[in-house]
């Protein structure tokens, strides 16, 4: 089914694809991002790891799908990944992560000023300012591609099976 036809039958607009011009300056943005965490030191899982705790806190799953892929192919364990929406349970992730995480968090929900408070206080003790803004950075971009997704409802398609051996 080609992406027109699966935009008729939800009955949405894909506003990527009907406002290419705004689409293309959100890329233009999240490729300055990812160079902004680069020269930040924040490493490619990380990156994905923030992509996708925004991801499932907006609950889009088109993003999820993406990201997921990506962190994987960028070395993330399936471990991790399972357990990332509740990270603050296991010893399995840095306490830097631990920062990162917190404060992409606060920025998807910042509702919560106690909260956003004490993630901000833990991110500037244990990340550089250049992190912590690139955390930051990572975070809206994130949760402005999940907005298109969601509200353009792109579809999730199956991944291609694998052959058994």
């Amino acid at each position: 089914m080609t992406e027109t036809a699966v935009a008729a039958t939800s009955g949405r607009v894909f506003i990527d694809k009907q406002s290419p011009k705004a689409y293309r300056a959100l890329t233009a943005t999240a490729e300055a991002v990812r160079g902004v965490a680069a020269e930040a030191g924040l490493d490619r899982t990380l990156v994905e790891l923030i992509n996708i705790r925004v991801s499932q806190l907006n609950a889009c799953a088109f993003c999820l799908d993406l990201h997921t892929r990506q962190a994987l192919r960028a070395g993330e364990t399936t471990q991790r990944l399972g357990v990332l929406p509740a990270w603050r349970d296991t010893a399995l992730f840095t306490d830097r992560e631990r920062a990162a995480l917190a404060l992409a968090e606060a920025t998807t929900h910042p509702e919560d000023a106690g909260a956003q408070e004490t993630a901000y206080a833990a991110a500037r003790a244990a990340l550089s300012d250049e992190e912590v803004s690139a955390v930051i950075w990572v975070a809206i971009t994130m949760n402005a591609f999940n907005r298109v997704s969601i509200m353009s409802k792109h579809p999730v398609r199956p991944a291609a099976a694998k052959p058994s051996v």
